[in-house]
């Protein structure tokens, strides 16, 4: 059990990990989103993490089903707006869920020294919080930024679970188990009182 990670508990700044901002989250084939805001909140810590001098990392998903909008060879594949990496910003490019599948993050991660991870994107109930709890599986500090993460609808057995509930569902289980779980504002303080 995670024992409430912080990115202050590291000596050096956290690694922001921003994971799938792609133009095909945008499709309305998803359905109803909660949390407009979640690439404004996003926008605000890569602000911050790059004035900063912070590591930034990128993660996109190719997706390999037909007919997804996340296919590498689809316009739904490009990073939305602001979201595009700067020189110096690594980009690791995922087949499934998790960031840490058959990419080199991990060994970037540990050839850095770096311990410690906040980790924001698209869905906070699949992606981000597979990638959360990957990373915390090997070792890592790790914290989701609370606002900076959304989700869709989903259902089970014709049951409908609004997007808001998934939402904070999948929060609520990564909570003290796998990640600490912080709003922008939290870890944009944080991030100034290390620096």
């Amino acid at each position: 059990m995670a024992d409430s990670p912080s990115p202050s508990r590291s000596s050096s700044p956290p690694v922001l990990l921003l994971v799938d901002f792609q133009r095909g989250f945008d499709d309305p084939g998803w359905g109803t989103r909660n949390n407009l805001d979640a690439e404004d909140a996003a926008l605000r810590l890569l602000d911050a993490w790059r004035e900063a001098g912070a590591p930034v990392v990128h993660v996109r998903h190719d997706s390999t089903e037909d007919d997804s909008p996340l296919r590498g060879d689809r316009p739904g594949f490009a990073f939305k707006d602001g979201f595009d990496p700067r020189e110096g910003e690594p980009e690791f490019v995922k087949r499934v869920n998790g960031a840490f599948v058959d990419t080199d993050l991990e060994a970037w991660l540990r050839d850095g020294d770096h311990e410690a991870v906040v980790v924001c994107g698209l869905t906070t109930d699949h992606c981000v919080s597979t990638t959360a709890r990957m990373a915390e599986n090997r070792g890592f500090d790790v914290t989701v930024a609370r606002d900076a993460t959304a989700t869709f609808d989903r259902s089970l057995d014709r049951d409908p679970f609004d997007a808001d509930l998934v939402h904070r569902t999948a929060l609520a289980q990564l909570d003290g188990e796998f990640a600490a779980i912080r709003s922008s504002d939290e870890l944009l303080a944080a991030l100034e009182a290390d620096s």
